[in-house]
């Protein structure tokens, strides 16, 4: 679910000092939706802010494109560059996307946002 964006990353590299914002949404079907938001405060966050390399989490309800039988959240964090969400993946994201298809098996669908702060 995090790989598809990593294949430019060499592209934007030089761009070092830029702040990132980092976003995954997820689309959780209703019955695990509050299962999912304690998992992702008691257990993803946690894990991730140990690390260092993300900071300031911020996991909202995504209100726009609700459907019937599920919710969206999207997560956001900010990281200083490309090359550190390289080294953040590759060290910790793809173990924590495994953990997260591990609980929540077919039930959630992911996808990432990568964004440079303008302003």
């Amino acid at each position: 679910m995090y790989d598809f964006h990593f294949f430019f990353i060499s592209l934007f590299d030089k761009q070092q000092h830029i702040m990132l914002v980092y976003n995954t949404t997820y689309h959780v079907e209703n019955a695990d939706a509050r299962n999912f938001v304690i998992w992702i405060n008691e257990c993803f966050i946690p894990k991730i802010l140990e690390q260092g390399t993300l900071r300031n989490p911020r996991l909202s309800r995504v209100l726009s494109h609700r459907e019937q039988d599920s919710e969206c959240f999207a997560l956001q964090w900010e990281v200083e560059s490309m090359t550190d969400m390289h080294h953040w993946h590759t060290a910790q994201g793809k173990a924590l996307n495994d953990e997260l298809l591990k609980t929540f098996q077919q039930r959630i669908v992911a996808f990432t946002t990568l964004m440079e702060v303008i302003d």
